[in-house]
Formats: structure tokens, C-alpha cells, sequence
């Protein structure tokens, strides 16, 4: 993926083969404990501090187990603490697991941690600072099936032909376009002028005006949405910095531009973006080798 070259440089690149309170300490989850049975690759993974950490691993390797004795052992030694943790998945399912995992080794203090995937820690964030998107804290979430009958009234109210303009191609095409952070206002000043991205435009800029009006986001607005917001308001991405003080995203290789761009405020330097003050969280993110990790390591 083109975008992921921007990345920091990940050291070292570990493969995982198969087979403001005072730090906590857990008796129950010593530090000793949580590196045995692991062998050599995933011991290293688990040990590691400082910079960006990329764990190089296939299905059935034990990257869960890795991740999950990671935060345990960082918690263990007293590196970090429970509220420092943001860990991202792509499923809801991966996101239990995780959790499950998590709370047999630490107890209670899971709870502390945000574990979930990019959409629900997404919707969290904008709960809690809604107004600066100019929405409600109480917005309403449109899942797909919300989006096409929206996109399909406006096209109705637009007068354009359904077999030539279809609404689920154009629904796709606004999908597509958020998640590249294109939004309404620049692809209307940046569409090619054939009749079909016209209309995407026109579209496009009148489905977000109804959403708006309606105090809702669709799917793709929740990360595009934070991802503007932490560009635009400097302060409140250094609060969000303070707070997840370590980032770890399973299944990297699968993030669209979005989801990059938001792993990249998190974890960046100081002054990327201009104005904010705060270093990044640390990233340990893992990859399918299988896959397209390596387009994206920055090494």
C-alpha cells in the first residue's frame, strides 16, 4: 500500500514462528511467567521497548498470545499502566478474544484498557467530542443498509436515471472516497467532469448535508471524522497521546488510508501534524507475512 511508506522505521522486525497512579504490579502475572513457553522469536516480541515494533506472523503462529503477554508483561514490570493501552483489531470477535485473553492475566485491570477495533474506539473518541465535529453527542450511526436508502432518496430527489447512475455504485465510490479522506467538498472541486463523477459529487455533497442535518455518520465517518478532527484541533490529539501511551493494531497489513492516518497521529513525533506537542504512543503493530507487510514496513 502506497501509503504505508511514510511509517516510522520498525526495529527490530521480529517472526513469530508457531509453536497517573503508581504502576501495577501483578503477583499473579509476574513478569518471569509471562515469557515462559514462549520460544525465542516470541520472547523477543515480548521483551521489547522502546520504538516501533513490527511482529512479523502467519495464521496459527500465537500472535494473539504474543500481543496479550506483551501488555501483560509491560503491566508485570511496571512499564506501563492499564489506561495506557490502545489495542486495535478488525473484528469484534478478534476484539473479545483479546480481551478474554487479557483479563485471565491481568484480572480487573483489563477493564481498563481500550480493546476494541478501529470503528467502536472511533465511536468513543466522537461521543466524547462530538462537538467538534459539529455533531450531537447522541449522533446516530448509519450502517450500509442506512447509507443506500439515503443515497438512493437523493438520487430519486435528483431526478437521475437509477440504471445509469446506480445508488450502490455511488454509495461504494462516497465509501471509497472517505476512506481516502476525500470529502464532499474537495472531490467536488477535484472530479473529472464526465456525467458519472458529476453526479457522485453532487450526490456526495447532498448525502452529507442530510447527515449533518440528521446528527448521524455513517460507518466510514467514524474514522474519517477523527482523523479530521485530530488534524484540526492539535490539543485534543496531545490529550489523546497522553492518555494511549502504547498502540498495538493486529491484522496491519489489512488498514485502508484512514486507518493509517489515525495509527500515524497516534504514535507520531512531535510536530507531526503542526502544533502538537506530544509524543506518540509506542506501536507494535502485527502483520501476515503471507500478506502485504512488507510494502508498508519502512525499513
Amino acid at each position: 500500500m502506497a501509503y504505508q511508506t511514510s511509517l516510522p522505521q520498525f526495529r527490530p522486525a521480529f517472526s513469530v514462528d508457531a509453536g497517573p497512579e503508581s504502576p501495577v504490579q501483578k503477583p499473579n502475572a509476574s513478569a518471569e511467567r509471562l515469557v515462559t513457553g514462549l520460544n525465542q522469536s516470541q520472547a523477543e516480541a515480548v521483551l521489547h521497548r522502546g520504538g516501533p515494533l513490527l511482529i512479523v506472523a502467519g495464521a496459527g503462529s500465537g500472535k494473539t498470545r504474543v500481543l496479550t503477554h506483551r501488555i501483560g508483561h509491560l503491566l508485570a514490570t511496571g512499564d506501563a499502566r492499564p489506561h495506557e493501552f490502545l489495542a486495535i483489531t478488525f473484528t469484534n470477535k478478534a476484539a473479545a478474544e483479546m480481551r478474554e485473553r487479557i483479563g485471565e492475566l491481568v484480572g480487573p485491570d483489563a477493564a481498563k484498557m481500550w480493546i476494541s477495533t478501529f470503528h467502536s474506539s472511533c465511536v468513543r473518541i466522537l461521543r466524547r467530542e462530538a462537538k467538534h465535529v459539529g455533531l450531537k453527542s447522541n449522533f446516530s450511526i448509519y450502517d450500509a443498509s442506512d447509507s443506500l436508502r439515503l443515497i438512493t432518496q437523493i438520487a430519486k430527489d435528483a431526478d437521475l436515471d437509477p440504471k445509469r447512475f446506480a445508488p450502490r455504485a455511488m454509495r461504494n465510490k462516497i465509501s471509497s472516497l472517505k476512506n481516502e479522506l476525500v470529502d464532499d467538498e474537495v472531490f467536488a472541486s477535484t472530479a473529472p467532469a464526465d456525467p458519472w463523477h458529476q453526479a457522485v459529487a453532487e450526490i456526495y455533497k447532498e448525502y452529507s448535508s442530510r447527515l449533518r442535518g440528521a446528527n448521524a455518520m455513517d460507518f466510514d465517518d467514524l474514522l474519517s471524522n477523527v482523523v479530521h478532527m485530530f488534524d484540526a484541533f492539535p490539543a485534543i490529539l496531545d490529550n489523546y497521546r497522553r492518555r494511549f501511551r502504547f498502540v498495538l493494531v493486529d491484522e496491519y497489513q489489512d488498514t485502508n488510508h484512514a486507518q493509517y492516518r489515525l495509527v500515524r497521529l497516534l504514535t507520531g513525533a512531535p510536530g507531526e501534524p503542526e502544533g502538537v506537542a506530544t509524543e506518540g504512543g509506542q506501536l507494535t503493530v502485527v502483520g501476515d507475512s503471507d500478506q502485504s507487510i512488507y510494502a508498508f514496513r519502512g525499513a
